[in-house]
């Protein structure tokens, strides 16, 4: 039985909120109440009032190089803020970066302009999302459960651009707008606490919503489960007095051009189960192992605003993994979808379980897809390699893991692409079933990806670990405290790139 906390509680509260984000005369980004001055570390100063008068010893003095992501507030009628940007800004990334330091810098203010033209080897297009990203990512805050939340709103971004770039940056605004959203939607979900929202609220929750965004949606409760055969999910769930939910969602285009399959991990909250996680940070923390849901529903609220042609499903696999009389025991076999018997040999590598099942359904729907991706908070080895930043990578198709590469480059969401290495499959052997659902000590991240590669059924497939990636302990430029809502840009820009695999 779910317990209802608060029934007015908003879990996106991010969709209420909009910002003017709009293109203007570079003239006009004068007389905004906050500017941006960017600032390289060497060579002679922008032509700009913010630093009229002033010379580098001067700045200097006053503790600004012009290094990198630094920043020096100059109070007046009009804030002027100066952002250091290092040798300059060559890429989209650096200019998001910068465009993130400022709205920090000036987060008293809800009005802010920044000069795209400051940025000239980025394209008008590309400079206008990477700025629109960057303030509205680096001002989100999640403070639905406030009383008195301090926190002063962006309202306004205005962007100045050339008469003849106007086009373009509209064009950049529209889709950085977008893009943002969806980052905030799985960012809003992935904070939310988990007594505020169980399997059974976020199909509500989704339910609700999808609408709205052009998707059909498909709830699946125990009792449909069970007779789908969802052995995973139903296993990880078993130890909780919450039902479990799979939801399915459609994104049908009027012109389909190829089929995309999008897994998402949506353990609630993660105990470990029986295999019960130390109490530190990280079991704190565990609310955010919902973020691979989150984020492949939060990638289709943007499908048919961003004009994607390719028919894409999404499979979230959600419950909580909690300790109980009931809870799956350590030496159990669970039969997955498909009739694959996998034994448990560990309850905390639950994920895995849960999106097997997705798997064999996404690769039996009548339409099969042309390539699969799962994105997942899987494993700690991930973070152990990666730390927090890059999430790890795996693919049984090159095509799939260069579109994957490409999507990370654009939004800045890094990955590293690790081997599918069918060597260490063997550890995977299990006495009393097909597979186990851990292996040895070490190679942690391939050997989830072997576990789950045996689900794909030769289907083009990649996989996302983003268990490194999935939160930022403090305010990190664009990446708010908490939820990074890391993936769901990746996924949008992925599905609108997509191309199908070419068959052998």
């Amino acid at each position: 039985m779910s317990v209802v906390i608060d029934p007015a509680f908003d879990p996106v509260p991010s969709l209420s909120r909009t910002v003017d984000v709009t293109v203007v005369p570079v003239a006009a980004v004068d007389e905004a109440p906050a500017r941006a001055c960017f600032v390289a570390a060497e060579g002679d100063l922008p032509a700009c009032d913010c630093v009229a008068g002033a010379s580098r010893e001067a700045l200097a003095a006053a503790g600004f190089t012009g290094a990198k992501g630094q920043t020096l507030v100059l109070p007046g009628t009009q804030l002027r803020v100066l952002v250091g940007v290092g040798a300059g800004i060559a890429t989209a990334a650096e200019l998001r970066d910068a465009v993130a330091a400022f709205a920090r810098a000036a987060r008293e203010v809800a009005s802010l302009a920044v000069d795209l033209t400051a940025a000239p080897e980025v394209p008008v297009a590309d400079a206008a999302i990477a700025a629109t990203e960057g303030a509205l990512l680096a001002r989100y805050r999640f403070d639905a459960l406030k009383g008195d939340p301090k926190t002063v709103e962006l309202e306004q971004l205005a962007l100045g651009a050339g008469e003849s770039d106007t086009e373009a940056a509209q064009a950049g605004v529209d889709r950085g707008l977008i893009l943002a959203r969806t980052a905030m939607v799985a960012r809003d979900l992935a904070n939310t606490p988990p007594r505020h929202l169980s399997a059974e609220k976020f199909a509500t929750v989704i339910e609700e919503l999808a609408p709205r965004f052009g998707l059909e949606t498909e709830v699946f409760d125990r009792e449909a489960l069970m007779e789908l055969g969802t052995g995973g999910l139903l296993g990880v769930n078993a130890g909780s007095v919450e039902e479990p939910r799979m939801i399915k969602l459609s994104y049908r285009p009027a012109d389909e051009e190829g089929h995309l399959a999008l897994i998402g991990k949506g353990i609630m909250y993660d105990s470990g189960g029986i295999s019960l996680k130390p109490s530190n940070a990280m079991h704190a923390a565990m609310k955010f192992d919902m973020m691979g849901a989150a984020a492949v529903f939060a990638s289709m609220t943007a499908l048919r605003d961003l004009g994607v042609d390719t028919a894409v499903t999404g499979w979230l696999m959600c419950t909580d993994n909690m300790p109980s009389g009931s809870a799956t025991k350590l030496g159990d076999v669970l039969t997955m979808r498909g009739g694959k018997t996998v034994e448990v040999k560990n309850t905390d590598a639950e994920g895995r379980l849960v999106m097997a099942d997705g798997l064999v359904l996404a690769t039996e729907e009548e339409r099969r897809p042309d390539a699969i991706v799962d994105i997942a908070t899987l494993t700690g080895a991930a973070m152990m390699a990666l730390g927090t930043r890059t999430a790890a990578m795996l693919a049984n198709d090159d095509s799939v893991a260069e579109q994957l590469q490409a999507a990370a480059d654009k939004t800045d969401e890094n990955i590293w692409r690790f081997p599918l290495d069918h060597r260490y499959r063997d550890q995977l052997k299990s006495n009393v079933a097909d597979l186990s659902n851990i292996g040895g000590q070490y190679a942690g991240v391939i050997l989830a990806a072997l576990f789950l590669n045996e689900f794909v059924d030769g289907t083009p497939w990649g996989h996302l670990d983003i268990a490194g990636t999935m939160q930022a302990e403090s305010d990190d430029l664009w990446r708010s405290v908490g939820s990074t809502g890391f993936g769901a840009r990746l996924l949008a820009e992925f599905a609108a790139d997509f191309e199908a695999p070419a068959g052998e």
